[in-house]
């Protein structure tokens, strides 16, 4: 079976037809929207839309790794990486 993908375009158009406003302006509100998260993830937020679920930061620690071309050993910097936790209501909705 293969993945169904919505992509943005697509989005904005149902967002847009189901509250009446113009794509242009649906597009506008749903681009603030994700850079607000965006934002505020990067200043060490958590965002939380109840029932829906939370957007946070994890850290993931330095750690050893392997080249899979040379198999020589390096060290993998610690790094930062966005994730979702899905609530309750989305979990539901979804199954």
């Amino acid at each position: 079976m293969s993945k169904k993908i919505k992509i943005k375009p697509e989005i904005v158009a149902q967002i847009a037809e189901q509250s009446g406003y113009t794509q242009t302006t649906t597009k506008a509100i749903l681009d603030t929207t994700l850079s607000v998260i965006t934002s505020a993830l990067a200043e060490g937020y958590d965002v939380s839309f109840k029932d829906f679920g939370v957007f946070k930061v994890k850290h993931c620690k330095e750690r050893k790794g392997r080249n899979p071309k040379t198999g020589e050993k390096i060290q993998v910097p610690a790094k930062k990486v966005p994730s979702f936790k899905a609530g309750k209501g989305l979990k539901e909705a979804v199954n």
